[in-house]
């Protein structure tokens, strides 16, 4: 049976929902984040080096990575669902979100994340005024422009197909998921992005969705 190494509030709430969709049986390795760090706790370097999640278990064969995770998914055990035909444009444009998601799109919003804490972190009070200068020169004049430049192509993407690879859902929107998530959470996705909107309830409803949510306990990346 799959294992997935899940770490509460992360990517690895994705890969749930793919089994989900797909049928697969699977258990679920729960681990906890640092509550002060935030940090994945060590027992997850006994699965990966890096110590990171997702990481699934399958037999003999370690996989981590969410996009790596997908494909090996859906090359075992897909039968051809959650993808486009081979060959055709939907596949090339179902590949390139595959990868925009975490090459392009998580950058900008971890930015934010960063440079938003950067001045509640513990530091002596006379470097607080110049840490908060630093931080919002760096939001206003990179972070925030990149977020809204990657939020303004998406919803306009939405605009041309249903769902991202074209009129199908596919694992593409699955793998984007969390970058939208996360821009609805802490990146100011709001009423000027209506496309991302309701793309967000409309994968919210799904069932599979729903109960990828019950299989891997709260996820506050949505509160």
């Amino acid at each position: 049976m799959i294992t997935v190494h899940h770490l509460n509030n992360s990517r690895s709430q994705r890969v749930l929902w793919l089994l989900e969709e797909l049928g697969l049986g699977y258990r679920v390795q729960r681990y906890q984040r640092d509550a002060r760090t935030m940090l994945a706790p060590p027992e997850l370097r006994a699965v990966h080096p890096l110590g990171k999640s997702p990481v699934i278990g399958d037999g003999a064969v370690t996989v981590a990575e969410s996009g790596a995770i997908i494909e090996y998914l859906l090359e075992t055990y897909g039968q051809g669902r959650l993808q486009p035909p081979p060959g055709s444009p939907e596949r090339l444009r179902y590949r390139y979100w595959l990868h925009y998601a975490e090459g392009s799109a998580m950058t900008p919003l971890l930015l934010k994340l960063i440079f938003s804490r950067l001045p509640q972190q513990p530091m002596p009070f006379f470097v607080r005024p110049v840490a908060r200068a630093i931080a919002n020169g760096a939001l206003k004049s990179f972070v925030d422009p990149q977020v809204q430049l990657h939020l303004d192509y998406l919803d306009a993407e939405l605009g041309r197909h249903r769902w991202f690879a074209g009129e199908a859902f596919s694992a593409a929107d699955i793998q984007l998921s969390f970058p939208i998530e996360a821009a609805g959470a802490r990146g100011g996705l709001d009423q000027r992005w209506p496309r991302l909107q309701a793309f967000l309830k409309e994968i919210q409803r799904r069932p599979a969705y729903q109960r990828a949510l019950e299989a891997g306990g709260p996820y506050e990346l949505l509160s």
